[in-house]
């Protein structure tokens, strides 16, 4: 595992603490940090934690975003980005949870998945104690993230109203042979790629653990409305992975972004350079921006009288 968190830190992706400038000020209410949604396991781990940012109280609980920052599930660094996804969304009356899952280190798959289902548990039973609304909760991720955020909205139990992933991996078999440049920097099928390492075993040796970890398999026209941005210069995790997922996905949106790279989440929705050209597929300009994620989640979560 060191060797694969070597390669992908080093490159500045996906493992990487967020650099990204937060955007305004953002109007919220509350920060509680740490809280736990489940026991430590193992002792001393992190990944049961969640930090929860309120925005103001208003007349009516408000609706939630789970945030999951990316790892290739080597860390467990979920909570990490929260505070930027929450100076944006705060103001618009949202609550967000920057939730950590476990790493490959401390559980293979299907783990990382109870995870993530655990914490939208948890904070659904305690929705009243922290003015949130039960009825109305989305997944958002990047990355590994991105993955968590898809299969929170597709599986069966916990379910969320809504999901926005970017570059999420989605058929773990399929990668190697998208990649812009093969072998570089990273060989999904290795025995001890991420992936692998996810499920425990060598991709190639388990097809049944691959299609039980894709959100392919379960998506259907039941599925909540799910936002997919994926940026075409991506090294790590190939384009036509949220291509597959969308093409599966019938309540799916899926965004391309010609000059947009790994681990530029924040950047689809803030930088230009990084933004230019961006359509949603298979050939509908879009001027990308958080008030286009923003729109999504309106609608998406639209409660009673909204």
């Amino acid at each position: 595992m060191r060797r694969w968190l070597a390669v992908m830190g080093g490159l500045g992706l996906a493992v990487s603490v967020l650099v990204a400038a937060p955007g305004p000020a953002s109007g919220g209410g509350r920060v509680i940090k740490r809280l736990a949604y489940a026991p430590a396991e193992p002792v001393g781990s992190k990944g049961h934690l969640l930090d929860l940012y309120l925005p103001r109280r208003t007349a009516h609980p408000a609706p939630l975003v789970i945030w999951s920052h990316g790892s290739g599930w080597l860390a467990e660094n979920g909570r990490d980005g929260a505070d930027v996804v929450a100076a944006r969304l705060n103001p618009h009356g949202y609550a967000v949870a920057g939730v950590a899952i476990r790493s490959s280190d401390h559980a293979q798959f299907p783990g990382q998945l109870n995870d993530i289902k655990s914490a939208i548990r948890f904070l659904r039973t305690n929705a009243a104690r922290f003015g949130l609304d039960p009825a109305r909760i989305a997944v958002m991720g990047e990355s590994s993230g991105g993955w968590t955020a898809a299969m929170a909205a597709v599986t069966p139990g916990e379910r969320v109203q809504a999901a926005v992933a970017f570059y999420p991996p989605t058929e773990f078999l399929s990668m190697d042979s998208q990649m812009l440049e093969p072998g570089r920097p990273l060989t999904h099928n290795d025995p001890h790629s991420p992936e692998s390492l996810l499920l425990g075993a060598p991709i190639e040796q388990r097809p049944d653990l691959v299609e039980k970890a894709s959100p392919i398999p379960y998506a259907a026209t039941t599925s909540p409305p799910m936002l997919i941005l994926h940026g075409q210069r991506d090294i790590l995790v190939p384009w036509q992975q949220s291509v597959l997922l969308h093409e599966a996905a019938p309540t799916s949106t899926l965004v391309l972004l010609p000059e947009g790279g790994h681990g530029q989440w924040n950047d689809f929705l803030t930088r230009p350079a990084t933004n230019a050209g961006a359509y949603v597929y298979p050939d509908r300009p879009v001027a990308l921006s958080w008030d286009y994620v923003i729109s999504f989640l309106d609608r998406a979560l639209a409660g009673p009288g909204n």
